[in-house]
């Protein structure tokens, strides 16, 4: 056993043999900005086997206040959230076999990414994607635990199918969805509350120390002193389509997953197509700027200013349109630089 693990080990909950068990599990987290790069960095510093981390974005200067795991640096070289991650998280542990996607978690991706997965952690920051993780938890039965932030306020809950109830029975008894958006702003105490909720449910929930593993939903306000914790074993629905008896996983129905969205708290709008484009980045940039526009890129992304707006382009054919929240402008904007 690793001396770097000696703290932990000595911990009677984890153990010789529970740390072991940690090593050979896989962790997969859906985003990787606040609360995900903070767990990633726990988790792997706890010597998890393999974590798989997915984003759809880029760091930028705001990020810095709250998500540990980025640079000034990355700032000013555009990477993508995940590329960044993957690369730190080798860094603290070269032990952890890191895998970064950089993309939407759709529907599909998950249905690629859930095989051999032990549990899935929550750091999205929209419902769209939640009830998505949700159904495929399901239906392969892999635990994770749902965790949000807005302001000083926080919440967790651990879904573990079969036993609790999904977030689909939630939205029947719990009013969730304000916690999408941060245009009312986020302080690191709340981000790191929830983190610290939802990566000690995930050891648990790794040791498979079941007994120990929280079965209430918690919720809390850093700056009022708030913290309320609510049993939900009657929240469970019989007749919940992604849960109940005759389940029918709606929300991986791909029809469901819009392909224009405006992203929370922020003035742009994201254009996924409708397949995988597979963009020669370096081609479309030399095009781009033989027509007068100012293009910059990494091997991930391209930036496109415009006179009012600015274009991230990435490989797969997303495209990220700021200074914009009209859906109409920002389609116009797309078919005009990517037909």
């Amino acid at each position: 056993m690793s001396e770097r693990y000696s703290r932990q080990v000595l911990f009677p909950g984890i153990g010789k043999e529970g740390q072991e068990k940690i090593s050979r599990k896989h962790v997969l987290i859906i985003g990787a900005g606040a609360l995900g790069s903070g767990s990633a960095e726990i988790l792997v510093r706890a010597g998890v086997g393999k974590i798989t981390i997915v984003d759809r974005d880029y760091v930028e200067a705001s990020n810095l206040q709250r998500q540990q795991l980025y640079t000034e640096e990355d700032v000013a070289e555009k990477l993508p959230k995940a590329a960044a991650a993957e690369k730190r998280l080798k860094a603290i542990n070269s032990d952890v076999i890191i895998r970064s996607i950089i993309g939407d978690a759709t529907p599909e991706v998950l249905e690629e990414l859930i095989v051999g997965v032990d549990l899935m952690l929550d750091a999205t920051d929209n419902f769209e994607t939640r009830m998505a993780m949700n159904d495929i938890a399901q239906k392969y039965d892999v635990p994770w635990i749902y965790g949000a932030c807005v302001g000083s306020f926080g919440m967790s809950f651990s879904i573990i199918p079969g036993k609790t109830p999904c977030l689909n029975c939630l939205l029947r008894t719990i009013p969730l969805q304000g916690m999408t958006c941060d245009t009312g702003g986020i302080i690191s105490p709340a981000v790191q509350m929830v983190i610290a909720h939802q990566t000690a449910e995930a050891l648990k929930i790794l040791v498979e120390d079941w007994d120990a593993v929280r079965t209430s939903f918690v919720s809390f306000d850093v700056w009022r002193n708030q913290y309320t914790t609510m049993k939900m074993s009657k929240a469970k629905f019989a007749g919940c389509l992604s849960c109940g008896e005759e389940r029918t996983y709606p929300y991986l129905d791909r029809e469901n997953m819009t392909k224009t969205t405006v992203l929370c708290g922020r003035d742009t709008v994201q254009i996924r197509p409708s397949s995988v484009r597979g963009l020669s980045l370096e081609r479309l940039a030399e095009q781009l700027s033989a027509l007068g526009y100012d293009v910059k890129g990494n091997p991930y992304l391209l930036s496109v200013e415009m006179e009012a707006e600015r274009m991230v382009i990435f490989q797969d054919g997303r495209a990220l349109i700021h200074g914009t929240k009209d859906l109409t402008h920002a389609k116009s904007i797309y078919q005009r630089i990517l037909g």
